[in-house]
C-alpha cells in the first residue's frame, strides 16, 4: 500500500470516529487530540517493543506489535493529511538530508582514521 492509499483509508476510518464521536455526544478530534492520541500510541508501542525484547511481559505478542506500528502510523498520516503535508515529499526530503550528512560525518572520520 502506498502513502496516498494509506492516508485514505486512514481518513475514512477517522471520519468514522468522528461521527461515532458525534453520535455518543462528543465533538470530532481536533489536530492536537490526533497528536495527544498519538503520544499514547507511542507509549503503548514502547511496551510492546519491550515484550519483543524480552525486557517485559504484556499479553498480545507479535499481533500487538503490529497494532501498535499502524497505530502510530494511522496518526502520522492524519496528522499530515490535518496540516497539509506532503508525507512521501517529506519523508524523501527528510532522508535525504539525514543521507548527505552521515554521509559527510563519515567522509569526515575516514579522512581523521
Amino acid at each position: 500500500m502506498d502513502i496516498a492509499a494509506a492516508t485514505a483509508k486512514a481518513t475514512d476510518l477517522a471520519a468514522l470516529f468522528d461521527r461515532l464521536n458525534e453520535a455518543n455526544g462528543q465533538r470530532a478530534w481536533s489536530g492536537l487530540d490526533l497528536a495527544l492520541g498519538f503520544v499514547g500510541d507511542v507509549g503503548d508501542l514502547v511496551r510492546q517493543v519491550q515484550v519483543a525484547e524480552n525486557v517485559r511481559t504484556y499479553p498480545g505478542g507479535r499481533e500487538a506489535l503490529e497494532h501498535e506500528l499502524a497505530d502510530c502510523l494511522w496518526s502520522v498520516l492524519m496528522l499530515a493529511d490535518r496540516y497539509e503535508v506532503d508525507l512521501a515529499a517529506a519523508f524523501d526530503k527528510t532522508t535525504s538530508q539525514l543521507e548527505a550528512r552521515v554521509n559527510a560525518k563519515l567522509a569526515a572520520l575516514e579522512e581523521d582514521g
